[in-house]
């Protein structure tokens, strides 16, 4: 039988907020049509994502919104990024192509076989990929209608110890990274993430954040951070229970969602 999975939701924020909470990278759930066409077994699926689910993010950012003066809009993937990855180019521009990680993974965390290496990634690309890019999209023009501006902080989480697939892993591994973007992440920006979260590093292991193509190097009332949340600090590594590090967390990210809602 099929499982009917939603594949993500926009949750309303306040009309006036421009901030939009990406969370991508949050679920573990993989309908049974594309689990399929994985090779693991149920077993080792299970330990890739533990490696590779941004756990708890969803509810961080649920936490952070509910602290929130002015309540952000959240955006969430509702599918495991085993699916497709939304934040990848599908093309060749996609670097961790070269590690099996473009929009549509064949390979795993520790390069093994995800997928075999001649999947034809269209089919997945049309159900899952791009009807997510056009929603994100659609949401970033219609708080750019309301608000006059928009805000996108995309939320993350990355393990202690890199990962084999991890292209720039040797790098600084901060409690927090900020991956910014040279259009659309502006100087005051990176100093409201400073302030909210303290201690961070920028751009080191993963740098970069998600704008849609539609308005990605175009518009620059399209401001865009990554947080980027080194999992020891909130949770058991790899894919355990969170602990009272969420909270802090989600008080951090609140007071950024404050920051630049102001």
């Amino acid at each position: 039988m099929t499982s009917v999975v939603p594949s993500f939701e926009l949750v309303a924020g306040a009309v006036e907020s421009p901030v939009i909470l990406h969370v991508p990278h949050s679920s573990r759930e993989i309908p049974d049509e594309v689990r399929a066409g994985i090779v693991l077994g149920d077993a080792a699926l299970e330990r890739e994502l533990d490696h590779m689910v941004d756990a708890h993010t969803a509810e961080l950012a649920a936490r952070a919104a509910g602290l929130s003066g002015v309540t952000p809009w959240r955006f969430v993937n509702r599918l495991s990024r085993l699916v497709v990855d939304p934040e990848r180019f599908p093309d060749e521009r996609e670097e961790m192509l070269a590690v099996g990680m473009g929009a549509v993974y064949t390979r795993t965390a520790h390069r093994g076989v995800l997928r075999p290496a001649d999947t034809d990634p269209e089919p997945l690309l049309a159900r899952y990929f791009r009807p997510y890019a056009r929603a994100m999209s659609e949401a970033v023009a219609e708080r750019l209608a309301a608000a006059g501006r928009v805000v996108i902080v995309d939320v993350h989480s990355y393990p202690s110890a890199a990962l084999p697939y991890e292209m720039h892993g040797d790098g600084p591994r901060p409690a927090v990274c900020l991956g910014t973007d040279s259009f659309h992440t502006p100087a005051e920006l990176v100093a409201a993430a400073r302030e909210a979260f303290g201690e961070v590093g920028l751009d080191s292991p993963f740098s970069g954040t998600y704008v849609p193509l539609e308005f990605y190097g175009r518009e620059p009332r399209v401001t865009a951070l990554m947080v980027e949340i080194r999992r020891d600090t909130y949770m058991s590594e790899p894919g355990g229970a969170a602990d009272a590090g969420l909270g802090r967390l989600a008080s951090a990210l609140a007071t950024l969602v404050d920051a630049v809602s102001r």
